[in-house]
Order: C-alpha cells, then structure tokens, then sequence
C-alpha cells in the first residue's frame, strides 16, 4: 500500500556549525493543522536525483510533536544525495515527506534514564527533552533523573548546546554532559568518548542506591513484556558507539529491554 506523502514547506534553516555543515531545519507540513508523531520517531523525506531515480533517506525528527511542524538535524554528507539536497534547500521550498515511522521512543513510565547520542543522534534526544520538559505546559519527567550524554571530535559540533545548558539552569533533574574527543587546549568541559562518562553516572547512581554492580540477573520466569526496570538508557549515533555503549551496559548487568539504541549507518 502507497505511503501517503506530505509537503513540508522550509520555514526556517539555521546553520548549526559551518565547520560540520550541521543544519536545522523546521518544517511546516501544509494542507493540516497537526501532525502527530512520538518523539524519538523520525520522518522518511523522498525526491528525484538527477536521473529522475527516486531516492529515500530518513531522518529523526529532532523536537517534540507541535501543531503541524517538526524539526530536523542534518549534517552536509560528501556526495550525498540528500544531505545536500536539503542544504541547498532555501527557505520557503518544500520536500516530500511521510511518516512518522520508527519504535525509538522513551518507555512509560518515564523512568530515570541516560540519553547518549554523538554527532546527529542529538535529534532524537532533543525531541525527548522538548517532551519531557517543555516550557509552557506540564512536566512529564515525573521528578527522575535524565541524563544527556553528548559525545563530539569538536566544540564546535556540539549542536543544541545553548538550549541544553538553558534546560539544565531551569530543570533541577535534567543533567546536560557534554564531552568532546579532540578538545582545543581552552575546553574546560568533559574530554574523551562517551563511555566513561556514563560509567561514572551508572557506579555513582548504584552506589546511592544500595544497589551492587553488575546488576543480578532478571528472573527468566517473568514474560519479556512484564520487564519493568528503574532506568533505561537511550543510544543513538553510529554503529560503533552504540555497539561500544550497549556492550558496556551489558557488562554492568543491564537487560537488553534497558538498553534502546537506534544507529544511523
């Protein structure tokens, strides 16, 4: 059965670095008032190449569901069709999209949980604290901890890193750690990958716990779909850091169900 497609009209472009070439884009969708979507979700945005073949790419929708917009966080690719396709995008023209499509969404309830995204897997996770947090309407954190674990070469690919250091002033749970591999001598912020960061979250959140590492095994008599945990961790970047972090978790006694990834390559 055909997908049904929507044009999404470019109401806004904003370079996030020129370095990178990251861009935000938002996106208005015409001919209806409100496009409902689960954050985490993405969209699936379609046009003809050169050769009139067309091409698919999907993309996180990188902010929570309002009215009939959404947001999203693309990096220029070399020789990519689409990434260029939608940098060279101006203002006011329209693509194709349809959706919202995808399972990488935040459990319920909401429980403590570690956000880790590098480069452009920031998208999703900013449409989860757009959510969870938003600025004119109810808290939906229920109180728990979150944790956004930001892993980048350089500061200057630290997208979104304004309105995460806002949050986390206005948001006394939310916990914004930015961490950069190929730090300039003036970075006075966390250094190195990802992991170890989120190590010290983990040993630090058991031990005020009372809880001991790694975690005892879950009872196999409990069906999968009965699993509750206290806290999920939420992984989404390329394929090596996802594999790296889930495997780190798993060493630390975590379910698979804890662990909810998504990679993009």
């Amino acid at each position: 059965m055909a997908r049904e497609l929507y044009t999404a009209r470019l109401a806004r472009k904003i370079c996030l670095s020129q370095v990178a070439q990251c861009y935000h884009f938002d996106f208005a969708l015409e001919g209806i008032d409100s496009f409902p979507f689960i954050s985490g979700q993405f969209i699936s945005a379609v046009a003809p190449d050169k050769n009139g073949k067309q091409q698919t790419r999907a993309y996180s929708i990188a902010s929570a569901p309002h009215a009939n917009r959404f947001d999203l966080c693309v990096n220029r690719v070399e020789n990519g069709f689409f990434s260029n396709h939608l940098a060279d995008l101006p203002e006011g023209a329209a693509v194709q999209v349809h959706g919202p499509h995808g399972h990488f969404v935040l459990n319920q309830p909401v429980t403590d949980s570690i956000l880790v995204a590098t480069g452009t897997g920031v998208a999703p996770m900013r449409g989860f604290t757009q959510w969870l947090f938003p600025e004119n309407g109810p808290d939906r954190s229920n109180g728990k901890d979150i944790w956004l674990v930001y892993g980048t070469r350089y500061e200057t690919d630290l997208y979104y890193q304004e309105e995460f250091e806002a949050l986390e002033r206005r948001v006394p749970n939310f916990h914004y750690l930015p961490t950069v591999s190929r730090a300039q001598e003036a970075w006075t912020g966390l250094r190195g990958h990802v992991q170890p960061h989120i190590s010290k979250i983990v040993k630090e959140r058991a031990a005020r716990l009372g809880h001991s590492l790694p975690a005892p095994p879950v009872d196999p008599a409990i069906p999968a779909a009965d699993l509750q945990f206290d806290i999920y961790v939420y992984i989404c970047g390329l394929n090596f850091m996802v594999s790296e972090v889930r495997d780190l978790m798993t060493r630390y006694g975590w379910h698979k169900k804890q662990i909810v990834f998504e990679r993009y390559d």
